[in-house]
């Protein structure tokens, strides 16, 4: 226990880090995502082009491999230089957003046509549509596939490591080698399954109230 007491706050701090990675993430990648799955709409053949090119460079690279490329290789090509953490918030959101609006499209797909025609008896015009008729209800569609992709994203937190970002794992990493044991993973393993656990029973409560119809 003295041990666990003596690496506990370090592993905290990392957890700061964690967190800020992950709710800055969230709060820009899902309207982001929406953002992106409208424009894949666009009767612009040019726009819908280079929305697909950027889902499939996110879907179809590793997420490690972005944010080496985001903060190491922008600087040597005398693009930007970002901060660490910038440089990681940018990569994650860039890289969820196209997930989420993969998400979202199918989510739009599935809002039958005869809505879009009720919505202009009514008299509302695209945007109205899409505020009051199509987004709830493709919101409420694809919160599982949306609270997957959520717990992906805490474990995904751990990839900041590769650009010295004092997250979690860096924390218990440098604990093991400092200490030769593996109390510190055992430790970081109970707080990701903590955390996640946590999101999964608010992910479920957000599913039970959308479905005010059941």
């Amino acid at each position: 226990m003295d041990y666990i007491y003596q690496v506990l706050p370090s592993l905290l701090d990392g957890l700061k880090m964690t967190l800020g990675v992950f709710i800055l993430t969230l709060l820009f990648s899902l309207p982001l995502g929406i953002v992106v799955a409208i424009l894949q709409k666009s009767s612009l053949r040019i726009i819908r082009w280079i929305v697909d090119v950027y889902i499939t460079i996110m879907r179809g690279t590793p997420l490690l491999l972005q944010i080496v490329f985001v903060y190491y290789g922008l600087s040597l090509a005398n693009i930007v230089t970002l901060p660490r953490f910038e440089a990681a918030v940018f990569t994650f959101v860039l890289n969820y957003a196209a997930y989420f609006a993969e998400i979202f499209r199918g989510g739009m797909q599935s809002v039958a046509q005869g809505q879009y025609d009720g919505a202009k008896v009514l008299g509302f015009n695209r945007l109205q549509t899409l505020r009051y008729i199509t987004l709830p209800q493709v919101v409420k569609t694809v919160m599982p596939s949306v609270g997957n992709e959520v717990i992906n994203l805490v474990k995904d937190t751990s990839l900041v490591y590769v650009i010295g970002l004092g997250d979690m794992m860096r924390a218990g990493n440098i604990a093991v080698a400092r200490d030769v044991t593996l109390i510190p993973y055992l430790l970081v393993g109970a707080m990701y399954l903590l955390f996640t656990i946590m999101l999964t029973v608010g992910m479920r409560s957000i599913e039970k109230r959308l479905n005010y119809y059941r």
